[in-house]
């Protein structure tokens, strides 16, 4: 392309899904996760065809980022409101920075993709659709169950391979996380995983961003008052404020396997089961260690996530166990988007 691609990795969040091991001082970016490296190291392998990289958090956090990212440049967010007004921040501070105007490539720092090849060759045509376009893209993972989970896009058309041999298409429609029926439809209507991954100009954001409830930030930072414009508008994220309403907004399949690994359960379904349980112990196996020693008697399908201690687990099933420092979660498996309410008690008695 006749300009520059530019990486932007979301990196400010807590995770606090991944409580225990997710904390106020330990972010789960930070964090390996049944890898060798942090989540937000491997992200950043998926950027490497990028001209340059940013990684975008807060000013908590920015200090560590080096640690993880050595090759990124940092942007620091005035104020932590979710993904709308970061993305929208980020567009004004990388399209200032550039004699030409970019197109960035903006993602979370906490997915799981299986093919990282594939991942950033999409990634790629992405940038260059959104230059096709001048519009707004998305990255559709194609599902492999109707999770309840994620939200859902639905592509106008009935596929991406007509005669054109088109690889995108404008969005009919973006979808909420769904009730299981309603996700059973979905996958049978073609629709895909929105997986927030995104392409675009900085003009073309700015632009749909004016005809949205962030239009008070983008006053803001063009009259060079970033401070002022968070305080101007509440926490959204870029669907519900930008990506559901605004025109010419595409949508690119992605097809590799692909997890947020913003929940105990997803983290699980990452993994390998423990091969090399105890020999004396082969039940072990049938669980997902996160971290940590396991002794399993008739028990299945448990997320283990227990870096210093020996875990027994006796006939039970679909299980979270977490415990890091002097804290410990047990909750049913299918109850990982709940952990969220035991975070948000444990704020109120100032001990998260």
């Amino acid at each position: 392309m006749d300009r520059p691609i530019i990486a932007c990795v979301l990196a400010g969040g807590i995770g606090s899904r991944l409580y225990p091991a997710s904390r106020a001082t330990r972010p789960k970016q930070f964090l390996a996760l049944g890898g060798e490296r942090s989540l937000l190291s491997r992200t950043m392998d998926r950027t490497a065809f990028a001209d340059e990289r940013y990684v975008l958090t807060r000013d908590s956090f920015a200090d560590d980022i080096h640690d993880h990212a050595p090759e990124a440049g940092v942007l620091v967010e005035p104020d932590g409101k979710d993904t709308g007004p970061a993305l929208v921040y980020a567009a004004w501070r990388l399209r200032e920075r550039f004699e030409t105007e970019p197109v960035l490539v903006c993602l979370p720092s906490d997915h799981h993709v299986d093919d990282e090849a594939a991942f950033a060759t999409r990634l790629e045509r992405a940038a260059e659709i959104a230059v096709e376009t001048d519009g707004l893209v998305t990255l559709g993972v194609e599902p492999t169950r109707p999770s309840t989970g994620y939200g859902y896009v639905v592509p106008s058309g009935s596929n991406f391979d007509g005669d054109s041999g088109a690889d995108y298409a404008a969005v009919e429609r973006f979808t909420e996380k769904p009730d299981r029926e309603d996700a059973a439809r979905l996958l049978e209507s073609g629709a895909y995983w929105n997986a927030g991954v995104f392409a675009w100009t900085p003009g073309a954001l700015l632009e749909a961003a004016r005809d949205s409830p962030l239009a008070p930030l983008v006053a803001a930072l063009e009259a060079g008052d970033p401070a002022r414009g968070f305080d101007a508008v509440d926490p959204v994220s870029m669907d519900y404020a930008i990506m559901e309403h605004a025109t010419d907004v595409f949508v690119t399949p992605l097809s590799v396997e692909w997890d947020d690994l913003g929940t105990w359960d997803a983290v699980g379904r990452t993994l390998e089961t423990d091969i090399d349980a105890d020999a004396d112990d082969p039940g072990a196996a049938a669980n997902d260690a996160v971290a940590g020693d396991i002794l399993s008697i008739d028990a299945a399908n448990n997320v283990v996530a227990a870096p210093d201690s020996h875990v027994s687990l006796l006939e039970v099933e679909d299980l979270i166990v977490a415990a890091y420092d002097d804290r410990i979660l047990v909750a049913p498996r299918d109850s990982s988007q709940r952990v969220r309410d035991a975070v948000a008690r444990l704020r109120e008695r100032d001990l998260f």
